[in-house]
Parts: C-alpha cells; sequence; structure tokens
C-alpha cells in the first residue's frame, strides 16, 4: 500500500509518526480542507505531468492552476496531466493520494511558490485519507525537490 511506502520514506527524516489518518476521504483539495478543518489553499495539490517518457510532480496550493504560459518558459513544453492509470504506474500512488514522497528513481520532483504564501501546508501520504503538515522548507526537503518553481497563475 502507498501510505505505507511513504511512512516508510519518511523514517529517514523521523517523521513517519506525523502522518495523519482520517476516517474520510481527503482526495480532494476540499475534502481534506473539511478533514483538516484548514482553507482549501493549504491543502498541496501533487500535480502528475508527463515528462518526455516518465513522468514529474508539482506540489502546489490548493487553489493553484497552471499557467500555460509559466509551465512552458520553466520546462520547455506543454504541461500534461497524466492519466489516472498512467500516475500510479509511474509515481506509485494513486489520483487522490499522489504526494511527493516515496516516488520512483527518475521521478523528480518540484514545488510551486504559490505554497510560500503559508506557514504550513498538508500534502497528501499515499493515501486518500492521509495528509502531513509540513513547513514550506520542510515539504522542499522532505519531497527532495529539484526547485521552487513559478508555474501557477496568480493566486487570490
Amino acid at each position: 500500500m502507498s501510505i505505507d511506502k511513504v511512512r516508510e520514506y519518511l523514517k529517514q527524516y523521523g517523521r513517519e509518526q506525523d502522518v495523519m489518518e482520517f476516517p474520510v476521504s481527503s482526495a480532494t483539495v476540499a475534502l481534506a480542507a473539511e478533514a483538516l478543518n484548514v482553507i482549501p489553499a493549504r491543502i498541496t495539490k501533487t500535480l502528475a505531468l508527463k515528462n518526455g517518457d516518465s513522468c514529474m510532480v508539482i506540489a502546489v496550493a490548493g487553489d493553484g492552476k497552471i499557467d500555460n504560459h509559466k509551465f512552458k518558459s520553466e520546462y520547455g513544453f506543454k504541461a500534461k496531466m497524466l492519466s489516472p492509470e498512467e500516475t500510479l504506474e509511474m509515481t506509485g500512488h494513486a489520483i487522490g493520494g499522489v504526494c511527493p514522497f516515496a516516488l520512483p528513481e527518475g521521478v523528480k520532483a518540484y514545488c510551486d511558490i504559490s505554497l510560500k504564501r503559508f506557514d504550513t501546508v498538508f500534502p497528501a501520504c499515499g493515501s486518500s485519507n492521509s495528509a502531513i503538515e509540513l513547513t514550506c522548507d520542510e515539504l522542499f526537503e522532505l519531497s527532495k525537490a529539484e526547485k521552487w518553481v513559478d508555474i501557477c497563475k496568480d493566486c487570490e
């Protein structure tokens, strides 16, 4: 199970005990915000996108939407989301639990600056009813992100 892989992955940082599991679904931004009693923008969406024959993930704020011009300027190609099947196959996580942790070799992670508005954010942990509260610096470190990017439309 993906959440078990994430817990095992987080052990190297001493954070496995910080994974929260809910009795309700947190598979969407709205559901996660409700489960955590926080504003939706603080939920971290992890977008899984095609990158040649592989994929990449980008952690963005819950209210973040890709700006196609910014994305293409940053990466040199058009953003294309993976299908649910491709997402599971290429990231090891199913839709609703996609996170930037415990990714297969070669899958690069990035963090979008839309998250930096908040002291802490809540990415999923590999299941549709889990999350962890992290500072933006912790998210960057624990996801082994390549860099901070600016690929979202301006958030409110």
